[in-house]
């Protein structure tokens, strides 16, 4: 690759901030601008937000002159989860002709979830002649791409099971936090109810899984609830009392026009899971058990893939895309 591919990082919280370290590391991509609202990162210069020595990028807050000064061809976008709040920041990337690759988890695969937002991206990418894509370690890849490209090699399919099963004592107090380690019941569900304490994205990829198999859903669901301490759980970070969370445990399911739950999607993140682990079961010709003992590190795995595939958006058709619509991505 001769020509370098000049990047934005839009959002400098945990995850751009490791963005902008693996950026850093590719000989042909160029970090040339930052992005964030927080008074206090704002002018700061990038490299050192992640924890680098500064190579004279600082953060901004005006992302419209930004964008004109350094005409970036990509800007990875890492701000938020809900596609309604995004949506005004992709569109004026877009505005730009700029790519787009983001951690959006309801982007990944908006067609039936969000179908009115997803066409009205899609028609501004297009009209732009700019390429958008959403992926990450889940939604975009563990549960959804994974298991479509493994049935490849099936000569029938009858259901898939993907399991996603991770011990939060191993993970950043952040990511304990965010899956309700230590909370009550009644707070478990009132997060639940304000969106805030799931993983977001197993609808969208149960549709994914689905279009792509051809297969006609009836209805979905995605239920979230706790994993509960049958005795009390001492760690360096919490004193739990029996009876509190360890962490969620999440189920999305699809059925077909029968009623038959065909698609299963197992998440779990909780103190005390014996094993953590990736695995996905195919019922059919031939059946199929693939198990990723120890699973997939969530962070490094994310931001990975979204500077992974920097060169085959820029190098995609116009529009909005999903992991299943663009060439392979690979470690590059």
């Amino acid at each position: 690759m001769s020509e370098k591919i000049k990047v934005v990082q839009y959002g400098m919280g945990p995850v751009g901030n490791k963005i902008t370290r693996y950026l850093l590391e590719r000989d042909h991509l160029v970090l040339v601008g930052a992005v964030d609202i927080d008074p206090a990162k704002v002018g700061k210069d990038v490299a050192e937000l992640a924890g680098l020595p500064a190579i004279n990028v600082p953060v901004s807050n005006n992302p419209e002159q930004l964008f004109r000064d350094v005409r970036p061809d990509v800007v990875v976008l890492t701000t938020t989860s809900d596609l309604e709040k995004i949506q005004p920041q992709i569109e004026q990337i877009l505005s730009h002709g700029i790519n787009i690759v983001t951690t959006c988890e309801e982007l990944a695969y908006p067609w039936k979830t969000n179908p009115d937002i997803a066409a009205a991206i899609d028609q501004a990418a297009k009209s732009n002649n700019a390429t958008v894509l959403s992926t990450g370690v889940n939604p975009g890849f563990m549960m959804d791409y994974l298991p479509v490209t493994l049935s490849a090699v099936c000569r029938n399919l009858q259901t898939v099971r993907v399991d996603r099963i991770q011990n939060a004592g191993e993970r950043r107090l952040p990511f304990q936090q965010k899956v309700g380690v230590g909370i009550t019941t009644d707070e478990f569900y009132q997060r639940v109810a304000d969106k805030t304490l799931r993983h977001v994205g197993l609808t969208e990829s149960i549709h994914m899984i689905a279009d792509m198999l051809g297969w006609e859903l009836s209805k979905t669901e995605d239920i979230v609830e706790p994993v509960i301490a049958e005795n009390p759980v001492k760690t360096p970070h919490f004193d739990i009392p029996a009876g509190r969370a360890l962490g969620v445990n999440q189920v999305g399911r699809g059925y077909d026009n029968n009623g038959k739950e065909i698609i299963t999607l197992t998440f779990i993140a909780a103190l005390g899971v014996p094993e953590s682990l990736e695995r996905i079961v195919f019922d059919g010709d031939p059946g199929i058990e693939m198990k990723i003992p120890g699973g997939v590190n969530g962070d490094v795995a994310t931001c990975a893939i979204n500077v992974n595939a920097i060169p085959t958006v820029k190098n995609a058709g116009p529009g909005l895309k999903t992991m299943v619509d663009i060439a392979a991505i690979s470690c590059f």
